[in-house]
């Protein structure tokens, strides 16, 4: 039989867990104010603060409610006491206990068991100030990181207009570049042109003699040089091409400014050699008075047409008329040299105005009126006359 004063006594024996409160007095889980609070299997409970030497509220300004865990564990150590057999009714009584001694923070006064929750609290906490882990990061945080980066190639459009200037810098050259100056083109007549002409014959550009005048047969002899030489192909002579011209040819001699004959005369027939001959080639299209194998003068000539062409053979100077008219054509015939019916030598205004571009009508037309005079003066009736090829 217990005495019914041994619960009072149990307040001393608190310092020692476990040594008083047997379970008679078990109507409670506290025995007392002062006494020992016991769980439901009988086994005692961890002491708590009296109220009356400890204030319900714990004020900051003096102990705190919440013994600090580096002193004394408010929850006894697990090594130490041995192990509540029932969690719930544990956890349920800590609780109260908790409530009693703190008020409104549950979590500061929860055991080592409870400790790790608070924990996770504050790491979970942490992310909003700074992230820990790669799940925590915003998802537009790398979206602006990706702009910056890819701002920096913006900058690569910028040296595309160098090349603007490059493929502006050759277009202003031709322009401001003035062409070269015209020395000499179709239509010209010269001593310079004459000069052109020689100087071309000399490189093998002009296959005729000068005769002064730029007409087509120069212009495409200029054509021709100026594509050999990689300028400007245009036909006219202007200063580059003079002075290209000038660097690779000699001064002409007076025989090659002022041959007797635009082209050069052919090699004389075999029936021209001997005596008074009026030696006539259609190949090279001139004229040679000969005496006696000699040309005397020489001189440049056309033909008929294939309508009316001229006759080829050995002929004589029949009839001699100074200012012939023809009686056919109506036209002047002067200085005429006939020598086979109505066929004669004479000269021709129109050869002299248009050239190799027309035809006589059978008879040997002479350009160079000065010749034709003096030939006409020199032949006798009865001189030799040869036409052929």
């Amino acid at each position: 039989m217990v005495d019914a004063d041994s619960g009072r006594d149990g307040r001393g024996g608190s310092s020692t867990p476990g040594a008083g409160a047997g379970g008679t007095h078990g109507a409670g889980p506290f025995q007392g104010r002062s006494g020992t609070p016991a769980l439901p299997d009988g086994r005692s409970a961890p002491a708590l603060p009296d109220r009356r030497s400890t204030p319900a509220v714990p004020d900051h300004r003096s102990t705190p409610a919440v013994p600090d865990r580096r002193s004394t564990p408010a929850v006894p150590d697990r090594h130490s006491t041995p192990a509540l057999p029932g969690r719930r009714v544990a956890a349920a009584s800590l609780v109260a206990l908790a409530a009693l001694a703190t008020g409104c923070e549950p979590g500061t006064a929860t055991g080592a068991q409870d400790a790790p929750p608070p924990v996770r609290a504050t790491r979970a906490a942490a992310p909003t100030a700074s992230p820990a882990t790669e799940d925590a990061k915003p998802p537009t945080a790398p979206t602006p990181s990706p702009p910056a980066s890819t701002t920096p190639p913006a900058p690569t459009p910028t040296p595309e207009p160098e090349p603007a200037r490059t493929t502006a810098r050759p277009a202003p050259e031709p322009s401001t570049a003035p062409p070269p100056r015209i020395l000499m083109r179709t239509g010209s007549e010269s001593d310079r042109v004459r000069e052109l002409q020689a100087r071309l014959r000399q490189i093998g550009h002009f296959g005729r003699n000068p005769t002064g005048y730029y007409g087509s047969v120069t212009a495409e002899s200029v054509r021709s040089f100026q594509t050999k030489r990689s300028l400007p192909v245009t036909g006219s002579t202007d200063e580059v091409t003079w002075r290209r011209l000038l660097g690779m040819t000699r001064v002409p001699t007076a025989a090659e400014l002022r041959p007797p004959t635009e082209r050069p005369v052919a090699a004389p027939d075999e029936r021209c050699l001997k005596g008074r001959v009026l030696c006539i080639s259609k190949n090279s299209r001139t004229l040679a008075w000969m005496i006696d194998g000699t040309v005397v003068s020489a001189m440049d000539v056309r033909f008929g047409s294939e309508y009316t062409p001229t006759r080829e053979g050995v002929f004589e100077v029949f009839w001699k008329s100074r200012d012939h008219v023809s009686t056919l054509y109506d036209t002047p015939m002067p200085y005429a040299l006939f020598f086979s019916g109505g066929q004669a030598v004479h000269y021709s205004a129109d050869f002299a105005a248009n050239g190799y571009g027309g035809a006589s009508h059978g008879c040997v037309n002479v350009r160079d009126k000065k010749k034709v005079a003096a030939l006409f003066d020199q032949v006798r009736t009865g001189d030799k006359v040869v036409v052929y090829w």
